[in-house]
């Protein structure tokens, strides 16, 4: 067996440290003397600490690392360790998206002097906006859950013997915006008007062309929503967005492009 003295250094993890393991039920000591209250490890044991600061380093919380050491399962430990890599990878493309817009942000500031400038490159018009012919999914949804909403759109194309025209997207009916849970309507656009499940109007709009990641589509809305007021009008209706060309035409975040509608009305 080992002193907890012995067990830190070899393990390199503080004496405090393993107080608390002990304390959550996470790394208990195997013998605890009765008289000094001396903590000691056992080889074993030795193992688990590796074992649980790797899986510290891999992002999981002291939390998920106590159920996975409890469970024992193999096939379940793999689930949850090819599931945390797919995580992390995700997060690794986030942030290097994310140093993308810095760069390119640092590049705009240089240039202009000004730190806002990119959020003045965005042409507002005010176009006719024609009527489109949808299938259409609306209920309470986070932005996460797009994909899920949308495979059921697809599902119904073949059902139906409905023909996509290719425009694809989103409108957005509450006030206020939250990303887990908002009123949001996704749309498919068809040809076939008759078996619509209804016509988005056509419409004076103001409407402007994002482009880059979904994550800075805030930017546009901005643009227009500042528009719109400095020049007259007022929101008559919800907005809605149509996805251009997306990761699915094989391109990188920054090509990406969005179209953004803002229904509006003379005030």
């Amino acid at each position: 067996m080992f002193s907890i003295g012995e067990f830190s250094k070899t393990c390199q993890v503080s004496v405090k440290t393993l107080h608390y393991y002990d304390k959550i039920g996470l790394l208990k000591p195997v013998k605890v003397d009765a008289l000094t209250g001396y903590r000691y490890y056992s080889q074993p044991q030795m193992e688990e600490m590796l074992l649980i600061q790797r899986l510290k380093r891999y992002g999981f919380s002291l939390e998920e690392i106590r159920g996975m050491l409890a469970c024992g399962e193999k096939r379940e430990l793999f689930s949850k360790l090819l599931q945390q890599k797919e995580k992390l990878l995700q997060q690794k493309q986030e942030t290097e998206q994310v140093l993308r817009e810095l760069s390119a942000h640092l590049l705009d500031f240089e240039r202009t002097g000004d730190i806002m400038g990119y959020q003045k490159g965005y042409e507002i018009q005010v176009v006719e906006a024609p009527e489109r012919n949808v299938i259409a999914s609306r209920q309470n949804m986070s932005v996460d859950e797009f994909g899920k909403y949308y495979e059921k759109l697809y599902q119904r194309v073949p059902e139906e013997k409905v023909t996509p025209n290719g425009m694809v997207g989103a409108v957005y009916y509450d006030k206020e915006f939250n990303r887990e849970c908002s009123d949001i309507e996704l749309v498919v656009g068809i040809r076939e008007r008759e078996k619509a499940d209804r016509t988005i109007e056509k419409g004076l709009c103001a409407r402007t062309l994002h482009r880059g990641a979904y994550s800075t589509l805030s930017e546009a809305y901005a643009a227009l929503v500042t528009w719109i007021g400095e020049n007259g009008y007022r929101c008559s209706g919800a907005p809605y967005e149509f996805y251009l060309r997306t990761q699915f035409d094989g391109l990188s975040p920054e090509d990406w492009e969005t179209e953004i509608f803002f229904p509006i009305e003379k005030k």
